[in-house]
This record gives C-alpha cells, structure tokens and sequence, in this order.
C-alpha cells in the first residue's frame, strides 16, 4: 500500500510483446505470489471514468497512475477478477486488468510507436500468403483469407498483394497506410487489446476485422490458424501443440471481451 493510501496493482501477467520479460530465462516470476490483503473489490466513478475500489481504496498501475478506466462494465469486470483471487493474488488470472494497465502505463505514453508497431505486421501480413497446393491447404486459407482481402480494401481502403508461397512481395505505401490510418483511430485501451490480437494472429488486418467486429474471437482464431489446423487434419492433434493452440485460443477469447466491456 503507498502513502497516500491507494493500493497498487500487479505489474506481470501473460508475456505479450508488451509485457516486461522474466529476469533470467526459465524463471518463475510467480513463485511467491502476494498474499490476498482485501476483502472486497467495487467498480466506482473516478473522473470521467471509473476504476477499482478494494475495501474502498483505489488501485493504482504499476507506474502509479490510478487505474481509470472508460466504461463501468469493465471496472465491474475487473472488480471481478479481484474478487475471484485466493488466499494469494495471481496476476496470470487477471487478465482484464493487466490489458488495462498496459493501456495506461505502456501504450498511452508512447501511442505512436505501438500504433508503428501494429501496421508493420500489415507488410508481411499473414492474409497475404497463400498456398497454392496442397489443393486442400489452399481451399482452406482461400475461405478463411480472400473475404478479409476484399474487406481490408472496403471497409480499410487498403489494397493488399496476395501471393502464392512464402516468397516476400512488398506492399503498396498507400495500402499500408491505409492500415495505419485504420490502426491510429483506435484508443489506447483498444489499442493495447489490438496489439495483443495481431501478435497472436500474426496479421494486422485479422485484428482490425476482430477490432471492427468483423469477425469474432472464434473465426480470428480460426482464420489465423489454417495451417495448424491443416496440420491436424493431416497428421492426428499432438497434445502440446493443442494445449498451446488453447491457450492462445483463450487469449483471443479474452482479448474480445476486454473490447465489447470497453464497448
């Protein structure tokens, strides 16, 4: 608790290009996880937003800016996740406040270098890329790929090169800006879940589309992984590689709903 009586939030969560990274590789960060030190978390009003209460003080970031947030029905929901702890906090199931800390503390202040970072995925941008055989790989990434290339250049403005194989073919500069025309009007709370759904997907335009609600969690999901899924079909699932896919999989998951509380 600091001395003006608010208490802090949590600075680690689930490592996103974002996120600090553990001190030295193969470390725990959540080995000695703080004790439970409330017995309450409330959404309330702060300024022209609203935040966290626990047993009536307020949370603060990591950087020891309060943590405001613009709609109740996130705080409510971070209320929630407070509420949920045990008798020790573990930030990894806190994900509505950690997505929300990263907007304050670590995209608010450098806006433009993140808004930079989410269009440069545009450039190589996963759509892009289509097979050609196998016959059924390339029917698969058609379905799920050619209706966001046709969305990207109506909805976005942002015409984009579509090439057989892995080969790299630069875009045009006016498609890219159009994308980071698309990407700059968003805010920074929708911005830290934007950066968090490309680096997942590995394609800016799947993550305005889930931004926009173009598509859902499922079907970005989905459409970011034709190959693993063509993988499976192929060669049976592996049980790491779909414990990992799940994972990311419930990311995405999250990710959306930090978007429609923000809505």
């Amino acid at each position: 608790m600091s001395d003006d009586g608010s208490i802090f939030d949590l600075g680690q969560g689930r490592n996103r290009a974002l996120d600090e990274q553990p001190a030295h590789p193969g470390q725990n960060p959540f080995r000695n996880l703080p004790k439970r030190f409330y017995k309450e978390a409330t959404a309330a009003p702060l300024g022209d937003g609203f935040t966290v209460l626990l047993d009536g003080k307020g949370v603060k970031t990591p950087a020891r800016s309060p943590l405001a947030v613009p709609t109740l029905a996130l705080a409510q929901a971070m209320a929630d996740e407070w509420n949920r702890q045990g008798e020790r906090i573990d930030p990894r199931s806190m994900w509505l406040t950690k997505l929300a800390n990263t907007a304050i503390d670590r995209v608010a202040p450098r806006r433009d270098p993140v808004i930079d970072e989410i269009a440069a995925f545009a450039g190589t941008d996963l759509i892009c890329y289509m097979a050609d055989a196998p016959v059924g790989l390339a029917q698969r990434q058609a379905a799920h790929w050619a209706p966001l290339v046709v969305w990207a250049e109506a909805e976005l403005g942002a015409s984009l090169r579509v090439t057989p194989g892995l080969i790299h073919v630069p875009q045009d500069e006016a498609a890219l800006a159009a994308i980071r025309k698309a990407v700059s009007e968003a805010s920074a709370f929708e911005l830290a879940a934007l950066h968090n759904a490309v680096t997942l997907t590995g394609s800016a335009v799947i993550g305005l589309a889930l931004l926009r609600r173009r598509l859902n969690a499922a079907q970005a999901y989905e459409a970011a992984h034709v190959d693993e899924a063509w993988q499976a079909h192929l060669s049976g699932e592996d049980e790491e590689e779909a414990a990992r896919l799940a994972a990311r999989r419930a990311e995405l998951d999250d990710t959306m709903r930090f978007l429609e509380l923000l809505a």
